[in-house]
This record gives C-alpha cells, sequence and structure tokens, in this order.
C-alpha cells in the first residue's frame, strides 16, 4: 500500500484522443488549470486555439507518429480508442483487426515510445466491462478478476491492453495505472444519448426492456476527468496509483432506463410504459448480430452487450478511489443532468432535423 499523501504536478502532458469527447473535456480542463497540453489524434481538434495547446494529428498505429507525439512529455493520459460493442465468433476478420490494431497495437506503440522518452506517468483509459462476465455484479470492486468471456470486441481489446499498461508499471521509471469508467456522459457525449435520440426518431424505442431493479453506474466527463487528473497526480514513487486500476464513477446506481427517462422527456418524447423481457431481447440481437456478420444484414438495433446492460445489476464501488486518490465526484448525478440537460435537448433537435425529408413541411 502507497501513500495516499505523496502527490506531484504533471509537467507537459500528452492527451491522445484529444479531439473525443473525453479527450477534448480533459484537455479544456487541463489547459484550465494552467498545463502545458499537446493533443493527438486522427481527427482535427474540435478546441479553439490556446497559447498552451499544441495540435497534432496523427494515427496511433503509426510508431513514427507516436514517437512525435510523446516528445518532451512528462504525463500521458491515453483516451483514444475505437468502441466495437460488437464482437465473438462471428465478427469478420477485418473487424476484429480494426479494433485490436487500435485498441492494442496501438496501446503498445504509445507505452514504448513513452517508456524510450522518458515520459514519467502514463494514465490508460479502460472501461468497467473488464471483469464483466454476464452475471449480476452489484458494488463490484478492483479485485474482481478480469473477465474471459469476450462476446464484444471493445472488452475484448480493453483487458488485454489493460493488463499490458500495468504489466509496464516501473519498467524505465515510467509509472502506469488504469482507469475504468462507466458509461460515459455529459456536454459533447455523441454515444450514449446519440445512439439512443437515433432509435427513438427511427421509432424503435416502444417498449422498456428488461425488469426495474436491474442497476448499472455512470460516469459524467467531469467527474471523470477529476479523477483522471487525481491518478496522474498520484503517480509517483511510493504513491498509491503506481500499477493500480481504479473504478471512476458518478457513485450512484441507477436503473438506466430511469437516467435516461429526463433526457427524453425534456426532448418532447413520450415514455414507454410496455417491459419485455430482457433475456428474450438479448437472444434476438445476439442472432441477428450473427446474422449481420455473416450474411451482411443491417446491424442489429442494440449491440447485445448494451441489452446484457439493461437486464443485470452491472454497478461498482469507487471506495478505492476515494481511499487511495481522494476522489469524490465533484457533481452529484441531478446536477449533471441539471448542466447538461440543455446540450442534450439541441442533440435531439439537430438529429430530428437531420432525419427529416428534404423539403418536409415545418
Amino acid at each position: 500500500m502507497g501513500d495516499a499523501s505523496l502527490t506531484t504536478t504533471l509537467g507537459r502532458i500528452l492527451v491522445t484522443g484529444g479531439s473525443g469527447f473525453v479527450g477534448a473535456n480533459l484537455v479544456t480542463t487541463l489547459l484550465n488549470r494552467g498545463y502545458e497540453v499537446r493533443s493527438f489524434d486522427r481527427a482535427p481538434s474540435p478546441l479553439p486555439a490556446h497559447p498552451r495547446l499544441q495540435v497534432l494529428q496523427g494515427d496511433i498505429c503509426d510508431p513514427e507518429a507516436v514517437a512525435a507525439a510523446v516528445a518532451g512529455i512528462d504525463t500521458v493520459f491515453h483516451t483514444a480508442a475505437v468502441i466495437d460493442l460488437m464482437g465473438g465468433a462471428s465478427v469478420t476478420e477485418e473487424y476484429r483487426r480494426r479494433s485490436h490494431a487500435v485498441n492494442v497495437t496501438g496501446t503498445e506503440n504509445l507505452v514504448r515510445a513513452a517508456r524510450a522518452a522518458g515520459v514519467q506517468r502514463f494514465v490508460y483509459t479502460s472501461s468497467n466491462s473488464v471483469v464483466m462476465s454476464g452475471r449480476h455484479i452489484a458494488g463490484g470492486d478492483e479485485t474482481l478478476p478480469y473477465t474471459e468471456r469476450f462476446n464484444d470486441l471493445y472488452t475484448e481489446t480493453k483487458v488485454i491492453a489493460e493488463k499490458f499498461v500495468l504489466s509496464q508499471n516501473g519498467v524505465d521509471g515510467m509509472l502506469t495505472c488504469s482507469i475504468r469508467p462507466s458509461g460515459i456522459w455529459g456536454p459533447g457525449d455523441q454515444t450514449m444519448f446519440r445512439k439512443m435520440f437515433e432509435s427513438l426518431l427511427a421509432g424503435h424505442v416502444k417498449v422498456l426492456v428488461g425488469g426495474r431493479k436491474a442497476r448499472l453506474d455512470n460516469s459524467y466527463v467531469h467527474n471523470l476527468v477529476h479523477g483522471f487528473i487525481l491518478a496522474a497526480e498520484h503517480l509517483v514513487p511510493g504513491g498509491t496509483a503506481p500499477g493500480q486500476a481504479y473504478f471512476i464513477n458518478d457513485g450512484e446506481p441507477v436503473n438506466m432506463f430511469e437516467f435516461a427517462r429526463p433526457v427524453v422527456e425534456a426532448c418532447g418524447r413520450r415514455w414507454p410504459r410496455i417491459r419485455v423481457p430482457g433475456r428474450l431481447v438479448w437472444l434476438a440481437m445476439t442472432a441477428w448480430q450473427w446474422l449481420h456478420f455473416r450474411f451482411g444484414l443491417p446491424k442489429p438495433m442494440l449491440e447485445p452487450l448494451r441489452v446484457e446492460r439493461l437486464l443485470l445489476d452491472n454497478y461498482f464501488s469507487i471506495d478505492k478511489a476515494r481511499r487511495e486518490l481522494g476522489y469524490r465526484p465533484r457533481y452529484t448525478t441531478e446536477q449533471a443532468m441539471a448542466e447538461c440537460l440543455p446540450y442534450y435537448v439541441e442533440l435531439f433537435r439537430q438529429l430530428q432535423h437531420q432525419a427529416e425529408p428534404v423539403g418536409a413541411a415545418r
């Protein structure tokens, strides 16, 4: 057990995936705290120019681009990833290669380049799914073993990459740790609620899946960014974070439909009342996924992993992060929802406008 009172400043910082939802929020927070930040991503940066922000475009699968990205850096936050929630034996080799190239080989490239460049601290973005194995988990902690059931490529690649990152702790003097978020939400989110909005607009959300009692946890993006920075600050010799993994979430397990309800209703949509058995939907989506990859049918409306999170308890304790990092969520779910509800309503309206037929009457 390390000493939780030992902390450090972060020096010059690299954020991979700095153009993404989490990465851009992390870059903005670090700039606001006075740090010099370099953003590295394949996509152009959405952030305005800033005197302490350097933006590099490049591919994490390109060793030369990665070496340039880590040069002169003290702390790396690795948020870049491909989020492929389908998987198992039914996926094509091309689909599998893409996920492994970015999430595994790209991470390995980054770790090795960072060590060679003399980087002191490396914070990896993992997922709570690395310990999910299709069973109820209520208040699970970091002692849970890695899952050996890989029904989606995101989990499969995150397990491999997290194991590698943590195994490299202390090699060439670089200290590493891993952060395991839950479903990430907040201003800038283009995944969690966007998918729900697209389903709503397509007329697919007519029933609720699973029971009312199943709960999961979520990670408001500003709570998550707070956890990232605390973990990096505790990556010091003799500190608590080196070689460790931490669940970082809002600390408020909730039924997913009850969580989403105020957002959907704020968008002017009626909330469904009919419920269908979650297991039945999971079996249907699993079969649909197989048909998608085998015969080229359209992608299933819901990935099997998403269905599973609606029918099982899957939430995790933040006690270790409290003890070792001093983590406390900065926003309650109620506070966070009040802050970001206007963003989600505007996102829904944008998608609604895009979905309207050309020339439709207003």
